[in-house]
């Protein structure tokens, strides 16, 4: 009887230590598993580097398909109406399409570009708001700007105040033949190709690791920029064209014919 009291008392004193000790290492466990959703909370999104900080990240409510058909419908609209407009003003095709591409460029910086720079924290949006949206979605291609990072945003700054508004003139010069309209769109241009260059340069100086993968390197951060790197060396190079001939013809007008 003596040894299997003995015995009982000696499990009843282990399961008691079992239960201490559990009761004890619950609080690490517990502590454990909210530093670890801490971490998923500040580090829940989708954007590279993964150690970068943004705090009440809100994940895209419309998928990207709706993102890029409402950007796309939306401008071919604004397109079609400055198409229609121009062409009551019998204006070359050329001069159409140049007034269709700087209504377009110039909304683009103005709108998308300003709310940007007016929305620091874009990225908490709960709204589903569609230019909220929009910077969430190209944020996978180039995190710099869910992070506020410097560059990105005097870049945004400077372009949608110096040369949104200036693109606006130009449909205005165009439209009414204005003689400052070939030296306004060189002017326009060459600040546009400045401005990618700076974008482009300071993202290799900074490593250029901010995509999220290949998709969203060669769509977005290449292939949508591009416009404004082809589009402005074709337009400046033509300006810069008839601007030469000007003063040529000016230069023939008044120069003296010789005396024999």
């Amino acid at each position: 009887m003596s040894s299997l009291q003995l015995s009982s008392q000696h499990w009843a004193a282990l399961d008691t230590t079992t239960t201490t000790l559990s009761f004890s290492s619950s609080p690490l466990q517990k502590k454990k598993k909210m530093e670890g959703s801490h971490s998923q909370v500040s580090k829940g999104h989708p954007y590279v580097p993964r150690d970068l900080h943004l705090p009440g990240y809100v994940p895209c409510f419309l998928s990207v398909s709706n993102i890029l058909s409402i950007y796309v419908f939306s401008s071919l609209l604004i397109v079609a109406l400055v198409w229609i407009f121009s062409g009551r003003l019998k204006k070359t095709k050329v001069d159409r399409v140049l007034m269709c591409w700087w209504v377009f460029t110039g909304l683009t910086h103005m709108i998308i570009g300003g709310y940007y720079v007016f929305s620091p924290e874009f990225f908490k949006d709960k709204s589903g708001f569609y230019m909220a949206e929009v910077w969430k979605e190209y944020s996978k291609a180039d995190s710099r700007y869910a992070g506020r990072n410097a560059v990105v945003v005097t870049f945004e700054s400077l372009t949608a105040v110096l040369v949104g508004p200036p693109c606006l003139l130009a449909v205005y010069a165009i439209a009414t033949g204005k003689t400052y309209s070939y030296i306004l769109q060189f002017a326009i241009s060459l600040g546009q190709l400045y401005g990618s260059a700076f974008y482009y340069i300071t993202a290799i100086l900074e490593g250029d690791n901010f995509s999220v993968n290949s998709f969203y390197y060669y769509a977005y951060y290449i292939g949508a920029n591009a416009s404004w790197i082809v589009i402005p060396s074709i337009v400046g190079i033509r300006c810069w064209g008839k601007i030469c001939a000007a003063f040529r013809i000016q230069g023939g007008q008044t120069k003296k014919p010789k005396v024999r």
